[in-house]
């Protein structure tokens, strides 16, 4: 069995070995053994004895349940013991690097967790008087400022609940604009380059617009040939949506005469601000002719990613669509901060509302905390070390994989599946990682590159992280290329082994069912 620098396999242990040895539990060493919840009911009860209320009436108007709820019934220590087991199980970002590409997981300061639960942030209710919240509204006022600094935007639109719903708001912005101007029925294309995120065309065509693909040249970037052409006809354009840096990992250098091309075309520019990470503090997308550009607080500014969001997606707008900013906004005056929460008046350009309230309180909180332990210099570092962090690894990796493009990338490295053995797929790297003890990186992403796999690292980790992760990827590739046909059984050491998954998201279980009494009398 070989060992990689810190001692754990790097290839998969033989069948027999004490890795693979059965236990009686279940369970293996410090790995407990758990099934679900409801596998663990023995006993029908509660962990907590109640009396019947006594003179009490019903007030559910003859709808009280008839039946049992079908609850497992665990005592307190079960029920802890339960989900401590299964959070063992969970890949997080407080537990190892996380390489996804194009999703810029990165450390959440615990910093930011403490001012977010100050009471005067933490408790306060969207309906309350406005005088009451003052310091909540200077609080987002503040953090719209440093956004639109930062950006070089006039202005910025705080209630998208989203990246996508940024997305959202800038097109919906766009078309508003193109309502003013009496073009929205002729303008209806909106051209999106091959690599862009799925979330792109999708909001296009949410937006009644029509999708025209612009491809990419063998730099991985717009291809500019391919854009005058469809540019050859310009009274039906809309815009364009294109990341910067894009979704290969490369600053698009032709940006400026793309901004100048589009606009000279009578439409507008929406940038995808899902990689403002590379770039923050260095250029500002105002300075390069972009009139909307969404900004995922948890991608750039460390607020919490997915299920530990809720998530944030502001939208800087232009001079040209800030007049079509979605309401809420705050405005101060001598009164101090107010919300401007109709369309009419100082909105009465606006496209109208796109949520409830004014956005997610926590996640301001958050960022702002960030932003302001950073300062002007330390974002500026960050989006530095990002770059530097992912070139370092293109660079550590690059003798046993195939780099997708040539040249320093920007915040994450492309890599293509060239080196790989005939019959080792991307997937198999992906699984053959998880033993490794990693999350895998994206794969098959962008799909303009065959078996893509695309890494981010951040400027989270450090080089001895950086180093731990390319070592254990650098023994994974050797084996894809000598065509290790173990990698096909690969994850060996993970609770659940290699899954169907195409069978799984086509047929997926759902519902627990207590198995059959013939079942249990068998067994």
């Amino acid at each position: 069995m070989s060992m990689n620098s810190q001692g754990r396999p790097s290839t998969p242990v033989a069948t027999g070995s004490q890795h693979d040895t059965e236990t009686v539990s279940g369970s293996k060493g410090l790995y407990q053994f758990e099934p679900l919840i409801f596998e663990t009911d023995r006993w029908g009860k509660t962990g907590v004895d109640l009396p019947k209320a006594k003179g009490t009436k019903s007030r559910l108007g003859g709808v009280e349940r008839t039946g049992k709820a079908e609850l497992p019934g665990l005592s307190e220590p079960e029920t802890v013991r339960h989900y401590m087991r299964l959070s063992q199980r969970n890949y997080a970002i407080d537990l190892g690097l996380f390489p996804l590409g194009s999703c810029t997981m990165k450390h959440n300061p615990r910093l930011n967790e403490k001012m977010a639960r100050l009471p005067g942030f933490a408790d306060i209710h969207p309906m309350q008087p406005q005088a009451s919240v003052q310091g909540a509204l200077e609080l987002i006022d503040e953090l719209a400022t440093w956004l639109k600094t930062l950006t070089g935007m006039p202005a910025v639109a705080m209630s998208p609940k989203a990246g996508a719903h940024g997305e959202l708001c800038g097109m919906l912005a766009i078309r508003q604009a193109l309502i003013s101007r009496g073009e929205a029925d002729t303008r209806k294309r909106v051209l999106v380059p091959a690599s862009a995120h799925g979330t792109n065309p999708a909001t296009a065509a949410q937006c009644g617009f029509i999708v025209d693909e612009i491809g990419a040249d063998k730099r991985g970037r717009v291809d500019m040939d391919d854009l005058r052409a469809k540019l050859e006809k310009t009274d039906d354009v809309a815009g364009i949506m294109l990341t910067n840096p894009n979704t290969c990992g490369l600053f698009e250098t032709d940006i400026k005469e793309i901004a100048d091309l589009i606009h000279e075309a009578g439409g507008y520019f929406y940038c995808d601000g899902a990689n403002f990470n590379a770039i923050v503090g260095r250029v500002r997308p105002g300075d390069l002719g972009i009139d909307a550009m969404h900004i995922n607080l948890h991608k750039t500014f460390s607020t919490p990613h997915g299920g530990g969001g809720p998530g944030s997606g502001p939208t800087v707008l232009s001079e040209a669509l800030a007049p079509f900013a979605p309401v809420p906004f705050i405005l101060k005056d001598e009164d101090g901060f107010r919300l401007v929460e109709e369309a009419e008046e100082e909105a009465k350009e606006s496209f109208g509302r796109m949520a409830s309230f004014h956005g997610q309180m926590g996640m301001f909180v958050r960022a702002l905390s960030y932003m302001l332990s950073h300062g002007a210099d330390g974002l500026k570092q960050v989006a530095e070390d990002a770059v530097l962090n992912a070139n370092y690894i293109q660079a550590k990796l690059k003798t046993v994989m195939t780099p997708a493009f040539d040249g320093f990338c920007m915040h994450e490295a492309l890599f293509s599946d060239k080196f790989t053995a005939e019959g080792i797929e991307t997937i198999d790297i992906a699984k053959a990682l998880i033993d490794e003890g990693y999350h895998p990186m994206t794969m098959y992403f962008p799909l303009v590159v065959h078996g893509a796999m695309l890494i981010e690292p951040t400027e989270t980790e450090s080089k001895a992280e950086l180093d731990r992760f390319c070592g254990a990827l650098e023994s994974v590739a050797r084996r894809a290329a000598q065509d290790d046909d173990t990698l096909k059984g690969a994850p060996y050491l993970a609770p659940m082994k290699r899954l169907d998954e195409t069978h799984a998201a086509r047929k997926p279980v759902l519902k627990w069912a207590p198995p059959a009494p013939e079942q249990l009398a068998a067994e």
